[in-house]
């Protein structure tokens, strides 16, 4: 019998290997699910929500139950957090919303344009501060100090020999303007003001990129994960998607390898007509993360000699499939990906998924 800490070393070998595109023992299985896993374990979708600290042991629960994976992409719910990404109102059940519904971004244009000029002027992280607190009604105090408390979610994983894939998020910068000021409103000023649009992103990179740094020496991370969900090429028409999302999200990328991490890029949406513009990537230091939306085997044509792919078992599948359809699906994609490849479901597993389903997925890896 394997200690945890025995385990825990296999399980991080075996990814390792992954990213690196060496061959591992097996292919790993990373589990990207939150809200699942509160469904999983009769957790009321409004506990869950209360803390940080609630998800963190709700989520160690799940593990537990699902059996052998190496580990789990987070080791909190994202919902909760997103105003520190996408700089928009969340509902949350228990509040807005009913006890056991899923969160929902409210999105609307809080952010105006006259706050372009704000931010030029002071600077991103004190606008984003008063803007959390006195236009969103955040509790931005509360928050951090349970955020403070992540080393130890990490430990209460990894004591049980599950790895935290990453525990840190590095903000695709778009993202916050996009979210801020709303989707259209923001492609609005990509064609009215687009000089304006890039000095305020190159002021939010700049800012961001210095607390990415000092975020991965403090917690030591191994892999980062970035989610430039807006990113998606097929919004934009390519010059403008080289000029507002390319560009920070490869100068993102160059930031986490060169402090010795390795750049999980979750890549939600269809990017396939740009898929050459990874290959100017480091070679084996990247993972691409895909929903199913990009087709997986066009990534594997265009990328598979250079980074690690992630994914992609659909969440339909997981919620409405049966489990021979998942283990067939699941099992097809670890043969043909070969060994760069991390089995997981297409973006997180969704809160209705069959369990049964889920463990179909593992055991495709795992073989037991």
């Amino acid at each position: 019998m394997k200690t945890a800490q025995e385990l825990l070393l296999e399980r991080k070998t075996r990814v390792h290997k992954a990213i690196s595109l060496e061959k591992p023992d097996r292919t790993p299985v990373i589990i990207m699910a939150d809200a699942f896993c509160a469904t999983h374990m009769g957790v009321k979708m409004a506990d869950f929500c209360s803390s940080l600290a609630m998800q963190n042991q709700t989520m160690l629960n799940s593990a537990k139950a699902l059996g052998d994976i190496d580990g789990m992409n987070s080791v909190f719910a994202a919902g909760p957090v997103f105003p520190l990404i996408f700089m928009t109102h969340v509902k949350l059940p228990g509040k807005e919303l009913p006890e056991n519904a899923l969160w929902q971004l409210d999105e609307k244009e809080v952010m105006k344009v006259e706050d372009y000029d704000t931010i030029l002027a002071k600077g991103w992280a004190p606008f984003m501060q008063d803007y959390l607190v006195n236009r969103l009604h955040y509790p931005l105090g509360r928050t951090m100090e349970e955020l403070a408390q992540t080393p130890q979610f990490v430990k209460n994983f990894e004591d049980a020999g599950y790895m935290v894939y990453s525990p840190i998020i590095a903000t695709a910068v778009p993202e916050l303007l996009g979210g801020g000021r709303s989707m259209p409103k923001f492609m609005h000023d990509l064609y009215k003001i687009p000089d304006k649009v890039e000095a305020v992103l190159d002021v939010i990179q700049k800012e961001s990129l210095e607390t990415l740094r000092q975020q991965i020496r403090a917690t030591n991370s191994s892999i980062v994960f970035m989610s430039p969900a807006r990113g998606a090429s097929e919004f934009f028409s390519p010059k403008l998607w080289q000029r507002f999302v390319w560009k920070y999200l490869k100068e993102t990328i160059d930031v986490i390898i060169e402090e010795g991490a390795a750049a999980d890029i979750h890549i939600d949406s269809n990017w396939g007509r740009d898929l050459e513009f990874f290959r100017t990537l480091p070679k084996g230091k990247c993972i691409f993360e895909t929903d199913s939306a990009t087709d997986i085997y066009k990534v594997k044509e265009v990328l598979g000699d250079m980074m690690c792919i992630k994914g992609d078992v659909p969440a339909a599948k997981l919620a409405l499939g049966t489990p021979d359809e998942v283990y067939n699906y699941s099992t097809q994609l670890v043969k043909d990906m070969g060994p760069g490849f991390i089995l997981s479901s297409g973006c997180s597993v969704p809160p209705n998924a069959k369990v049964e389903n889920v463990k179909a997925m593992i055991s495709a890896a795992t073989g037991k």
